[in-house]
């Protein structure tokens, strides 16, 4: 990742911090129609875990980045969680759901960068 913006660094991290796989970011940035600068997309293997991804993001960005996300949802069954924080929109999914729904490929001409895992 070439940028350094640290709300994304920071939701990164937070992933990494709890295991979270197959991590990419879409950059939408200087896409017309774009409702933000970036997706970040995720897995966990467990709604447990995709619980805990969550919360891992949510307490690093407020840590390094100092912010709040404006809106969380899909807590409740913790599938696929959705995180608002204005510039970015953070996924989290169990596979199945990911692989279902296929955001990952919705904007053929916006630049995916996968990062490595924590492992």
């Amino acid at each position: 990742m070439t940028e350094k913006d640290p709300l994304l660094q920071s939701i990164i991290e937070g992933i990494r911090e709890k295991k979270g796989k197959n991590i990419c970011t879409i950059q939408l940035k200087d896409m017309p129609g774009a409702v933000c600068d970036y997706f970040v997309i995720c897995e966990g293997n467990t709604p447990t875990q995709v619980s805990a991804l969550a919360g891992s993001i949510e307490m690093t960005v407020k840590k390094y980045a100092g912010g709040n996300p404006l809106r969380i949802h899909g807590q409740q069954r913790a599938e696929w969680i959705g995180m608002d924080y204005g510039s970015i929109i953070v996924h989290i999914f169990l596979p199945g759901l990911r692989s279902f729904y296929n955001i990952d490929s919705l904007w053929e001409d916006a630049r995916l960068e996968h990062i490595p895992s924590a492992d």
